[in-house]
């Protein structure tokens, strides 16, 4: 009886050393299995790099940013390619480089004609591409790249405007000026004026036109109460999505605001010392960011609908919230703003990397919860509403996040 109970628990013993040893070579398998991951984007450099070398491998080639299908001139690989050239300028990695250099090449050809651009169309979206070529044709010379640029400075000498002056956002948003027009279009006019324009009095007219574009938004757009700015303006009241008195659209939306801010710290490096505009612009800065900072919330992030804190549906959005960084980061640096808002701009980037990035075990880094798109109007009609800001499909990797992701990490040296 005690020989058969001894061998019962003899076979036990046997059985969990056995069921003990699978399982410690299932995690050692697991452990080194975990190990092999080859590490796309070493973990080691700068989220700024990381973010653009993860970028590069969502995309191999520059001209299908943003999810396309086919290769296309607009503005958010301009968008990233722009955050590429500063990434190339710190680190002089020729593979930031090349990839940028594939986009125009691929798009211009030997006369300069851009592939799938239509100047007919009068679409200021399409003009953020041009920061590519700025950045290009001095290191290349090629003169098809300064034939292009000398086609987009032509839209602007032809852009639609309101009566007094604001470039209407595209050709079929008739007498309508969006905040996202100011980003689009006047870095890019006014860093071509600096370098291409000879005649003084021409680029006196230039400098003058892009702080008119910052005058009139503030005088139609702003909300005096809060300090936020609407989304658009329409100056003939007709579109269904403005209010009947103001001609503005209803809410304040993240990334909208987040366009506006960035469109004036880089304006500012741009427009001469002694311009009389500068002030303006850095007067408007300041007051934006005031409001701004006001509606942010406490984990450092920023709401879809800027102004509408949790109420249901609405959600802390990470494009608006990379662009704020951006912002107020750079407007501190460069002595713009007040240095608290370096003290805002690194909470809010904390924010971002506590709740809304996340890394892949191949060292690929993700930036989640974006808005993929947002505007007004168009066919099916966008009416402006809450509803359809919150509405809107929610999407990881957008480039109008990642882009000022990488462009604030530089700035803070992240």
């Amino acid at each position: 009886m005690k020989t058969t109970k001894y061998i019962a628990l003899f076979t036990l013993a046997l059985g969990l050393s056995a069921t003990s040893c699978k399982d410690a070579k299932k995690e050692t398998s697991q452990e080194e299995a975990t190990a092999t991951v080859e590490k796309i984007v070493p973990e080691n450099l700068k989220w700024s790099e990381r973010m653009m070398l993860s970028e590069i491998h969502r995309f191999p080639e520059a001209t299908k940013l943003d999810f396309a299908t086919r290769a296309r001139w607009t503005y958010t690989p301009g968008l990233v390619l722009s955050a590429c050239a500063r990434v190339y300028e710190a680190t002089q990695k020729q593979e930031y480089y090349d990839y940028i250099y594939d986009y125009a090449d691929t798009l211009i050809d030997s006369t300069g004609t851009i592939d799938t651009y239509s100047l007919e169309k009068q679409n200021l979206d399409m003009i953020k591409s041009g920061d590519v070529l700025l950045f290009l044709y001095p290191i290349t010379k090629e003169e098809r790249f300064l034939k292009a640029m000398e086609t987009l400075d032509s839209q602007l000498e032809s852009q639609p405007t309101t009566s007094d002056g604001g470039y209407w956002h595209k050709k079929i948003y008739p007498y309508q000026m969006w905040l996202d027009g100011l980003y689009m279009a006047e870095p890019f006019h006014t860093k071509y004026a600096n370098d291409y324009i000879q005649d003084e009095a021409k680029k006196e007219e230039i400098y003058n036109h892009v702080v008119l574009q910052f005058d009139l938004i503030q005088k139609h757009s702003r909300d005096e109460k809060s300090g936020l700015l609407y989304h658009g303006w329409d100056e003939s009241k007709e579109q269904q999505w403005a209010n009947k008195e103001t001609g503005n659209s209803q809410h304040f939306w993240s990334r909208g605001m987040g366009w506006y801010g960035m469109a004036m710290v880089d304006v500012l490096d741009l427009l001469p010392e002694n311009h009389q505009g500068r002030e303006k612009i850095i007067k408007y800065l300041n007051q934006y960011a005031e409001a701004v900072t006001k509606v942010q919330d406490e984990s450092g992030l920023w709401w879809q609908v800027l102004d509408q804190g949790d109420r249901e549906g609405n959600y802390l959005e990470a494009t608006g919230t990379a662009m704020f960084t951006y912002t107020f980061a750079k407007g501190a640096r460069k002595g713009y703003l007040p240095e608290k808002y370096l003290e805002i701009a690194n909470k809010a980037y904390n924010g971002l990397l506590e709740n809304l990035v996340t890394v892949e075990e191949n060292g690929v880094v993700n930036l989640n919860q974006c808005c993929a798109v947002a505007g007004l109007g168009g066919n099916p009609y966008r009416d402006g509403s809450f509803e359809y800001y919150i509405g809107e499909k929610i999407r990881a990797n957008d480039p109008k996040g990642t882009g000022p992701f990488i462009m604030a990490s530089l700035e803070l040296n992240k």
